[in-house]
């Protein structure tokens, strides 16, 4: 009994011996999320959605849709039309475009002036990617710097 004893007495030493006095402390605190941020976010979760006119869901989702289901998403109102949307908030140059900002496009011959929209969804050393969807792809992420969409431009604008 005495043996166990003694036994018991060293094992206990040795396993609070190897303890180590270190506390680890978790670091519970996450990074807010700007309402820009959650914006776009929510608009890339509809990458890859096919296209359909009209369409705000995960089913189809039209270029305007996209960006009426985003903003709406933080309680941003927006018109639904992308050249009624082309008409609020503030025109802001290229240059100082940043993330969150829209993007207009009149990518038809006939005159019907801006019908195609696009979120900015990064902007790194002045190469502009934006969100939106196309009848041929859906929803995809392209860069201004493509020569279709570079020729079709027309303003871009801050919202928020």
């Amino acid at each position: 009994m005495k043996k166990i004893l003694l036994l018991f007495i060293a094992f206990s030493f040795v396993m609070s011996s190897c303890s180590s006095s270190k506390k680890v402390v978790k670091n519970t605190t996450k990074r807010k999320l700007s309402k820009v941020d959650k914006i776009v976010a929510n608009a890339m979760n509809y990458k890859g959605v096919r296209y359909k006119f009209g369409g705000t869901t995960k089913r189809g989702m039209d270029c305007s849709g996209i960006i009426y289901v985003a903003f709406g998403s933080e309680n941003v109102q927006l018109p639904r039309i992308s050249r009624d949307m082309a008409k609020r908030g503030k025109k802001v140059s290229l240059s100082t475009t940043k993330k969150g900002d829209l993007l207009f496009f009149k990518t038809s011959k006939r005159g019907r002036g801006i019908n195609h929209v696009g979120l900015v969804v990064s902007v790194n050393k002045g190469l502009i990617k934006f969100i939106h969807s196309t009848s041929s792809r859906g929803v995809i992420v392209s860069l201004l710097s493509e020569k279709y969409w570079k020729k079709a431009f027309v303003k871009a604008t801050n919202i928020l």
